[in-house]
């Protein structure tokens, strides 16, 4: 198979009366309220329909379709019908405003853009403001026929090289990196989580993986779904993650394996005790960051072991601590194993011993090279692409250690990123919108603990000369992000400041904000703006 079309052709074929796509019933839900569930064949027909339609307008090997779906099954309809005519995706969050969304269609060249009828405005909005036309359409009134593309495809079948999709995950530059990713990686990606192995078992046609993670996340329409498509296996899409919904979900769904971020354990630890929470089939969950002190806790109440994984978006490939002892009371995620390669190495790329922290260096050892089944590189950024893979490693930005064993335990991220709720945010961007208000004059915005999302966002501002600081001021600040970012990357928290230290070239020096030990969070005449932050 070299395409991940091929890969569910083969299983709609083999295994047609097998459930592939469950949405859960959500009565408050514009969409499929009362949930849906379609089959390997049933998901075939619609593939075929829209192969048809992408085709006779011309779509083809090499364009890219962006696709604002947010996480509903026809998502799979229109990825898999573009990917048989060798067309890469550009997923859009559905969150993003204007200034967000121009960014990402100006960056990846999108041919068209395929959007919830709820969203078509704001991309029409877009397109008006893009350099080159962007057809916009509605998915929810499909047009007949559909707008041709400004350039013809150029040729040739699609393959294990042809891109797949382009994801864009948060950097130190302000903006995101268009990571390139072919049909090689999301089927290697799909491979190597079927065959983990340990407690880590995927039978086939027989597991009902529900993933609250978005489409436009590599986890869930990367490494599970290509998964749930090569065991003839269902991916169940939550709209998104609800504590008060969580088990009456996987109760509805029949979930067998859950996938969970760090703000699940806490949130559903805080719910009442409901007899659903032990009537379930689930065997375990697969996810990062819960927290050591609630891993056991979570374990005994809730019936199954949570496995702690680690993973990126250009690495594919993930590690799991899917054997026992799991350690689970420290935030250990894993060893290297079946050809995938680490070092844990000092700022110079020098080795460190055992147990002493460093950043984590990830490889393939196969004869294929250390770049097999990673990101084919950054759009537009082949300078950004070849730092990341110095030495012939790939260089993660997470802080680790190693244990004489090779169990590699989480420390912190050496980037300069903030991990809120399972986004990462960078903190570049949203300074780069705060420094454009009028009122301010410096800002520094950094990570803070959070005690549910792990993670907050906080800004240190200083206003400009003869502006008050105050509440009045946070709220104008507030509102200025809320209308250029999406909500999860305003500021949560907000101080002013009268100065920020700097080094001689005027960068501010971060760690010097606030002295060793201190909680940013308790400063005096700090703002809590986090119950404003809301979709």
């Amino acid at each position: 198979m070299k395409t991940v079309y091929e890969a569910f052709a083969a299983t709609a074929n083999a295994a047609p009366e097998h459930a592939f796509l469950c949405a859960p019933p959500a009565p408050n839900r514009a969409y499929h309220p009362d949930g849906v569930e379609y089959t390997y064949a049933q998901v075939r027909a619609e593939v075929e329909r829209l192969r048809g339609d992408y085709g006779g307008a011309g779509y083809g090997h090499g364009h890219r379709v962006a696709l604002l779906l947010e996480n509903r099954p026809e998502f799979f309809f229109h990825y898999l019908a573009l990917n048989a005519l060798g067309c890469g995706i550009v997923p859009i969050n559905p969150d993003y405003r204007h200034d967000e969304m121009l960014y990402q269609m100006e960056h990846s060249g999108a041919d068209l853009a395929v959007v919830v009828a709820r969203r078509v405005a704001d991309l029409e909005a877009v397109a008006r403001d893009r350099v080159h036309p962007l057809p916009v359409v509605n998915a929810e009134d499909w047009p007949a026929p559909l707008p041709m593309p400004r350039v013809a495809p150029r040729g040739g079948a699609p393959g294990l090289e042809t891109e797949c999709s382009l994801l864009y995950t948060s950097g130190t530059t302000g903006r995101p990196k268009g990571c390139i990713l072919t049909n090689l990686y999301y089927l290697n990606s799909g491979a190597w989580y079927r065959d983990m192995g340990g407690l880590v078992v995927i039978e086939y046609g027989r597991d009902r993986i529900l993933n609250p993670l978005p489409l436009y996340h590599m986890n869930s329409q990367g490494l599970t779904a290509t998964c749930a498509m090569l065991t003839a296996n269902c991916l169940i899409l939550p709209e998104r993650f609800s504590p008060t919904r969580w088990w009456q979900d996987v109760a509805a769904t029949r979930a067998t394996i859950v996938h969970y971020l760090g703000v699940v354990p806490p949130m559903l630890l805080n719910q009442p005790v409901v007899p659903a929470e032990r009537q379930h089939a689930v065997k375990f969950g697969i996810g990062a960051g819960v927290e050591p002190e609630l891993h056991e806790a979570f374990e005994k109440r809730f019936g199954f072991p949570l496995i702690e994984a680690w993973g990126m978006t250009e690495t594919g490939r993930v590690t799991m601590v899917n054997r026992e002892p799991r350690m689970i009371h420290t935030r250990a995620f894993g060893r290297p194993f079946g050809g995938l390669e680490a070092r844990v190495v000092d700022d110079r790329d020098r080795e460190v011993p055992r147990g002493a922290e460093g950043e984590l260096l990830v490889r393939w050892g196969g004869p294929e090279g250390p770049r097999h089944g990673f990101f084919s590189g950054y759009l537009k950024d082949e300078g950004a692409t070849e730092e990341a893979w110095r030495g012939g490693w790939f260089h993660t930005g997470d802080v680790v250690r190693q244990d004489a064993d090779g169990l590699l335990y989480f420390v912190d991220r050496k980037k300069n990123i903030i991990r809120r709720a399972g986004e990462n945010i960078a903190a570049a961007e949203i300074e780069a919108v705060i420094q454009a208000h009028d009122e301010v004059a410096q800002v520094a915005v950094l990570a803070v603990p959070d005690d549910v999302r792990e993670e907050e966002v906080m800004a240190c501002v200083v206003p400009m000369p003869g502006v008050v600081a105050g509440a009045a001021l946070a709220d104008r600040i507030f509102d200025w992000c809320m209308e250029r970012l999406a909500y999860f990357k305003a500021p949560g928290w907000l101080l002013f400041v009268a100065s920020l230290p700097t080094t001689g070239t005027q960068k501010v020096q971060k760690t010097q904000i606030f002295p060793t030990g201190e909680d940013p969070r308790r400063r005096p005449g700090v703002l809590d703006l986090r119950e404003r932050k809301r979709r």
